[in-house]
């Protein structure tokens, strides 16, 4: 198995104390997923993909804070499992999770049927992403790469029952719930004390991945900058634990530098549309923006580019530019330029 970081282990100012146990979700690409003891019933925060080894290190990272902690409990006493966000990565073990201890499962409702219809959202998500790529003015054969790879590791997961909403202003045990949707339309992040358990929203070195709203309700550029203005008014946050990467001991100025980020890149979208010679599609924009991706990475730089087109169409600062083709073809690429 991978080399992973070691378990943490931060205490709030509530009393709870809060370990961070890390999961190979995919190869190479590290998630931590929280176990949450003194606020409530022994509560998991998120759990991993499921896929290749993630369950093996999940129950690994759960068995290591009994002996290497000393926290007096099994897998089986954990009553509650929490899922910050419908994202694989996030939530893949939950069914396997449930079998090994019989918790109760909680996430936001907007979120609820990715859990419960999980199926039926495959099937949806994967509609709405092929009629994206295609205004985005991907090319055929490569759609078809894309959503073979989209594909891939969302076919071992299976639908769970949901017991707990969380929603803000519906305080758990000391926990305190906000969402924070743009990066995932449920997304919450939780509160306990001075420790603010970030899930995707705050990252410590990536800017989190954004996709347009026009693929799924509740993401977008303009959902995720007013949720990230939100989290900012919350005061009093020691640390930010994230979904991924480092712990963020400077939440406020992480912040600002998030916001930096996207302005940049919205200027850089700006910059590329005004140097076409002619309306640039989405595909050719996350070309001249991204040349070096490959693999996945190309789809996850047409959703990113994607987002901060839309977001600069939705504040009319640019234009559709074929609205002819658009209104004479069933699904045509959309060619934008500068009003």
């Amino acid at each position: 198995m991978t080399s992973l970081p070691p378990i943490e282990q931060f205490r709030s100012s509530t009393g709870a104390r809060i370990y961070r146990i890390p999961v190979e979700a995919f190869p190479q690409f590290i998630a931590y997923c929280y176990l949450i003891f003194d606020a409530g019933p022994i509560t998991l925060v998120d759990t991993g993909s499921g896929y290749g080894n993630s369950n093996e290190y999940l129950l690994a990272g759960i068995r290591a804070v009994h002996d290497d902690f000393g926290e007096p409990f099994q897998v089986g006493d954990i009553q509650r499992i929490l899922i910050t966000h419908g994202h694989i990565d996030h939530f893949g073990g939950v069914d396997f999770m449930v079998e090994q201890t019989g918790a109760q499962v909680g996430i936001h409702p907007i979120d609820r049927r990715v859990l419960t219809a999980y199926e039926e959202r495959v099937i949806v998500a994967t509609k709405d992403l092929r009629v994206y790529l295609e205004r985005a003015g991907v090319k055929p054969e490569l759609r078809g790469a894309l959503m073979e790879m989209y594909g891939f590791s969302k076919k071992h997961v299976r639908s769970v029952p949901v017991d707990i909403t969380l929603k803000t202003g519906t305080p758990l045990d000391g926990m305190r719930f906000f969402h924070t949707p743009g990066h995932c339309p449920g997304q919450v992040c939780i509160l306990l004390g001075d420790v603010f358990l970030s899930a995707d929203h705050v990252l410590s070195r990536t800017t989190p991945h954004q996709a347009p709203e026009s693929i799924t309700h509740y993401t977008g550029l303009g959902h995720y900058m007013e949720s990230l203005a939100q989290v900012r008014l919350i005061g009093g946050v020691r640390v930010a634990l994230g979904g991924h990467e480092d712990p963020i001991y400077d939440m406020y100025s992480r912040i600002e530098e998030i916001f930096a980020s996207h302005r940049r890149k919205l200027e850089r979208v700006l910059d590329i549309i005004r140097a076409a010679d002619a309306p640039i599609t989405i595909s050719d924009m996350s070309k001249a923006m991204y040349p070096d991706k490959q693999g996945y990475e190309i789809l996850m730089a047409l959703e990113e580019v994607g987002a901060h087109v839309e977001y600069l169409y939705e504040h009319g600062e640019i234009a559709v530019r074929n609205l002819d083709e658009v209104e004479r073809e069933d699904n045509p690429a959309l060619r934008y330029g500068v009003e």
